[in-house]
């Protein structure tokens, strides 16, 4: 039933599941291919694959592709959590078009009879903190995800490196306490980015990671704030002509 409900999901944004077999006990999956692999290979871990530089305007094109991914999953009747969202579950095609992948893998991998209850459960740094247990998990759950995804575009570095292990801080406290650090933003980015739009996406990566999750925007609305947020980038660069962006250093950044 789950894998026949998987295989009828059909949107640019999400990895198709093309087919499926089961024999001896055994189920195998068939997904579409993507070249590009996923977004850490290009981001971060350079021991996985080719390290793409990914400009800013590239790092919102992929954002708005997952969010709009993690939107269609949500809008479905009934609505389908992903419960596993993060970086290396959003690949990219030849076109660098971002597709969500695993998308109700969690739930399938585990068994019925285990997501229910918390036996097993671990933590990563992409949990909500809010969810104890796999019951736990909701669209708010998969927002959250989004928001550290976002950090992880902004640092170009894994979250889970960006405190000591043994920290009880939460990424919101984190992202709030270096907000006028030059620690923050990805150097690789260099000036091709204008201040109000890092400051914007900033700002919406710290909504997203709000501890409590009754203040987390919906994932429609993170992809339209997205959206239009890429819309005035490129406007602006348009305008200014490429390479020429208006930029800040991180500690002026979100100062007025």
């Amino acid at each position: 039933m789950q894998v026949r409900r998987l295989s009828e999901i059909c949107h640019r944004n999400i990895v198709t599941l093309i087919g499926y077999c089961q024999e001896g006990g055994l189920q195998m999956l068939v997904f579409e291919y993507s070249p590009n692999g996923n977004v850490c290979s290009h981001l971060y871990d350079s021991g996985k694959g080719s390290m793409t530089r990914l400009e800013f305007k590239q790092r919102l094109a992929i954002a708005i592709g997952a969010a709009k991914g993690l939107n269609h999953l949500h809008s479905l009747m009934p609505p389908l959590i992903h419960k596993n969202f993060k970086t290396s579950n959003v690949l990219v095609d030849e076109n660098f078009i971002a597709k969500v992948a695993d998308a109700g893998l969690f739930r399938l991998l585990r068994g019925h009879e285990d997501v229910g209850s918390s036996h097993g459960f671990s933590s990563s740094v992409y949990q909500d903190p809010e969810a104890h247990s796999v019951a736990q998990f909701s669209e708010s759950s998969d927002v959250y995800s989004f928001g550290v995804f976002l950090l992880e575009l902004i640092t170009g570095r894994e979250a889970a490196s960006l405190q000591p292990p043994e920290s009880r801080e939460s990424l919101a406290h984190w992202l709030e306490a270096h907000f006028s650090s030059n620690e923050l933003i990805d150097p690789r980015l260099g000036g091709g980015f204008t201040t109000e739009g890092m400051k914007e996406f900033v700002g919406l990566a710290f909504q997203c990671l709000n501890p409590s999750s009754r203040r987390r925007p919906k994932i429609r609305l993170v992809a339209a704030e997205l959206d239009r947020i890429l819309e005035t980038e490129m406007s602006l660069t348009t305008i200014m002509g490429d390479g020429t962006a208006i930029i800040t250093l991180g500690s002026q950044l979100f100062t007025s």
